[in-house]
């Protein structure tokens, strides 16, 4: 029987080469699609399936309510925490701290190279499935001043020597190698290449009394190893309590701890100061987003074949009603036209599979973050995965074809398919054309709105200029000696310094308080020497710029503020010339509260990104020798050569650290990548969308007008035009297009209105040309179709076509 029915399908298939190539070529265009969707949930749920004990690692978070404001969840927490949780709980295994932050030069005799790791403790080992080559993992990170090293940063500074027992300088200070551990996993949420004794960094703290304070909570992981079975509500509970106790030694900060499995790092809320979201993260609402999109677009294809299927299925009426009157059940009518669906489906992932190693690099190039994301090679999970995905596609695309037929009885075989509606006047394929066609048109309006709103944005006016302007990256180097050679060059007119690079995401800040008030608010900064205002064209409406020098932060006295600096502090009535010359306190990080005056109040403008409100902003002299970034304007009519100028320039200058420099326009839009990279893939799949939905309407033209061939010579022997007869043709598909536009562009226009633009501020109005542009492209798709199909029925001979009647 099975033979039976692979024998009836294959002769089926062959004898309708047309339809059953266009069910396969779509099948496979969405099902190429899912094979992404797939290869890229399954590259993620790898994430620290590495490690033996992954179900029973947590990392402990906080949520911080600083001054009765709600700042959120963060991925970090303080050493202190670390260190009570392995006094006082009981029910934990080992508990391991570890320390961002640590990013120096490792020097081995007059080798220098670049390193970025962890201050970490012992327990790091038992907890992580992290294997050492040589050393012992009990005692490697016991004492001050010991580093273990990944094999690869091992084999760059020592070759292929021995590398534990020797030293290593850091800043002037020798470090005992104690330990080579293996590589990092790419399937790991944390990345590093040396792991230092955390209590190295306690002796470079010891004179910070901040340093192991319970509110300390910026720059600190902390991870547990709970045994099998553990009750984790008697381990939150004892959380709980060590939080009430420590609470009572800060009036100003309440900090919950919370446990975070392991597996729900990557993917997983993304949390502040979080490894997380440094590194690999995605929200699971990205995932939704693109699982939707990707049933979307399997579910278009799916259509098609139904409609397919059952529009050709009139043909098959007599074979479906012989089957049944020779005694064939309604099983056996089900699992024909499902074996024909599987036999398309397992064809169409065969060329799908072809498609998704084409498609593979391009999706992972669409982004940077992508590339340290995922990397979608091939498993055996993965190509089994497949196959039961195939299995699904065609359980999904034969299942209404198959109850259709199956429930038709002998005499009813002979009527027309239709006669079976779904809503009144509304038949089962004009329906599924309807909703095919929809999801078309939102697939394609949504990336024309996107695209221009992120065009939009890339355009926006900042509020200064960023126009040839030449972001150098300092990377610890003094910028005097290297700023000395930049003005040599004949095409860079003027430089500046700063500590960041604003309008890309960087922030960096402090707390401001007016005279004698006890209202205090964040304020963003950033640390600018005398010449970036005019390098930037920034525009002060009172004032001037800065006059003193300070070397270094505790000396800064002056400060130059934005126009929302004064209406957040009502300074001078909102007046830039009568705010000139106050005063307000100010304390960061790296200064503690003192006096500062201001000089200077410029023009708002974006600091964030823009989807972030305008607010309060303030520069202060630079003073960061240690941190900054040289702004080069650049005139130059050969960009490349003068490139390669400024780079033998820093050659010069440092050996060690390969120049790192970006224009500010590609900053800006490497900072929108995301979004860039979103509507890349929304457009990917409107291209897709549109594919599968004008093969499907061909399939259906063209079988429209071989059924409709002798009504067309009757017409032509009537006195019909070509024009008389393409309207005929094509009056019902542009009915389901006009009902189709009816829902999707208002249903688009309003996501943006009301969801996705309420997110930036100053987002520009959506436009009907974007609004239509969907609908104009499918129509012409459409008109091609209809046209050429209905051209090739109106060019035939009425006498050929009619001389049987």
């Amino acid at each position: 029987m099975i033979g039976s029915y692979f024998k009836t399908s294959g002769r089926g298939l062959m004898r309708n080469k047309l339809f059953s190539s266009i069910n396969i070529a779509g099948l496979a265009i969405s099902m190429s699609v899912g094979l992404l969707l797939i290869s890229f949930l399954l590259d993620l749920r790898s994430y620290d399936r590495f490690n033996k004990n992954g179900e029973r690692i947590y990392r402990i978070t906080n949520d911080a309510t600083i001054k009765g404001e709600q700042n959120g969840k963060f991925g970090t927490t303080s050493i202190k925490t670390g260190r009570l949780i392995d006094e006082k709980v009981t029910g934990v295994e080992e508990v391991a701290i570890m320390r961002e932050g640590f990013s120096q030069d490792a020097q081995v005799g007059d080798h220098f190279l670049p390193l970025k790791g962890f201050w970490a403790e012992s327990p790091v080992f038992k907890i992580f499935t992290f294997p050492m080559l040589e050393g012992n993992p009990e005692t490697a990170l016991r004492e001050p001043y010991s580093v273990v090293l990944t094999e690869t940063a091992a084999k760059k500074l020592f070759g292929d020597g021995a590398a534990v027992g020797k030293a290593v300088k850091f800043d002037s200070i020798d470090y005992q190698v104690t330990g080579i551990m293996k590589d990092i996993p790419f399937f790991s949420h944390i990345h590093f290449e040396a792991l230092v004794s955390l209590s190295t960094a306690e002796q470079l703290n010891k004179a910070d009394q901040d340093f192991q304070k319970w509110t300390n909570m910026w720059s600190n992981y902390v991870y547990v190893l709970l045994p099998q079975n553990v009750e984790i509500s008697s381990i939150e509970s004892q959380l709980r309590s060590i939080a009430n106790e420590e609470n009572k030694t800060d009036a100003n900060t309440k900090i919950q701890l919370e446990l975070l499995p392991l597996y729900n790092i990557v993917v997983g809320e993304n949390l502040n100061r979080s490894m997380g979201s440094a590194g690999p993260h995605l929200p699971p609402v990205v995932l939704w987003i693109l699982g939707g999109l990707a049933l979307v677009v399997i579910l278009s294809a799916c259509f098609n074949y139904t409609n397919l299927s059952i529009a050709r299925g009139t043909r098959r009426f007599k074979e479906v009603g012989l089957r049944k009157a020779i005694g064939a059940g309604n099983s056996q009518i089900k699992w024909q036209f499902l074996t024909e669906a599987f036999i398309i489906s397992f064809a169409a992932l065969f060329l799908s599979f072809f498609l998704f190693l084409f498609l593979r690099p391009q999706l992972i190039n669409l982004a940077p973050e992508l590339q340290r994301l995922v990397k979608l090679d091939l498993t055996p999970a993965m190509v089994i995965a497949f196959l039961v995905f195939s299995v699904a596609v065609g359980v999904i695309a034969g299942f209404m074809p198959a109850v259709f037929f199956s429930k038709t009885s002998a005499i009813t075989a002979l009527r027309n398919v239709s006669s079976v509606k779904v809503f009144k006047h509304i038949t089962l394929r004009r329906a599924l054309a309807v909703v095919q066609y929809t999801f078309t048109l939102i697939f394609i309006t949504t990336t024309a709105i996107g695209y221009a709103q992120y065009k939009n944005i890339l355009a926006f006016d900042l509020g200064f200029n960023t126009e040839n302007v030449l972001n150098i990256d300092m990377q610890g180097n003094k910028p005097d000696a290297f700023l000395r050679e930049l003005s040599e060059i004949p095409e860079v007119t003027a430089t500046s310094r700063s500590m960041i690079v604003t309008s890309v995401g960087n922030a960096w800040g402090g707390n401001v308080k007016y005279k004698d008030s006890q209202d205090s608010a964040l304020v963003l900064t950033n640390q600018v020497d005398e010449n970036y205002l005019s390098l930037h064209g920034y525009k002060l409406l009172a004032g001037g710029n800065f006059v003193t020098h300070p070397a270094t932060p505790d000396g800064v006295h002056e400060m130059i503020v934005n126009q929302q600096f004064l209406k957040r502090f009502n300074i001078g009535a909102g007046d830039p010339e009568k705010a000139i010359g106050e005063e307000i306190s100010f304390s960061n990080f790296t200064v503690s509260r003192q006096k500062m005056k201001i000089v200077g109040v410029m023009q708002d403008f974006h600091y964030g990104k823009v989807d972030n409100v305008v607010g309060p902003v303030a520069f202060v002299p630079w003073t960061q020798a240690d941190r900054a970034i040289i702004n080069a304007k650049i005139q130059s009519k050969d960009v490349p050569a003068t490139l390669a100028k400024i780079q033998s320039v820093w050659k010069k200058l440092d050996r060690t650290h390969p120049f790192q420099a970006e224009f500010y326009d590609k900053a800006i839009e490497d900072a929108y990548s995301e979004y860039s990279a979103m509507i890349k893939i929304i457009g990917f799949l409107s291209v897709i969308a549109i594919s599968i939905a004008s093969m499907g309407l061909f399939g259906m033209v063209v079988f429209t007008t071989e059924t409709r061939l002798k009504e067309i010579g009757i017409r032509k022997v009537m006195g019909a035009t070509s024009g008389n007869l393409i309207y005929l043709l094509s009056r019902g598909f542009l009915l389901l297009l006009s009902i189709s536009a009816l829902i999707a562009l208002p249903v688009t226009y309003l996501f943006f209105e009301k969801y996705i633009l309420t997110s930036f501020p100053y987002h520009t109005p959506v436009q009907i040309i974007e609004t239509i542009a969907g609908l104009l492209v499918v129509l012409m798709i459409a008109f091609l179709m209809i046209g050429s199909q209905t051209m090739k029925a109106a060019g035939s001979n009425p006498v050929e076509v009619l001389r049987g009647e």
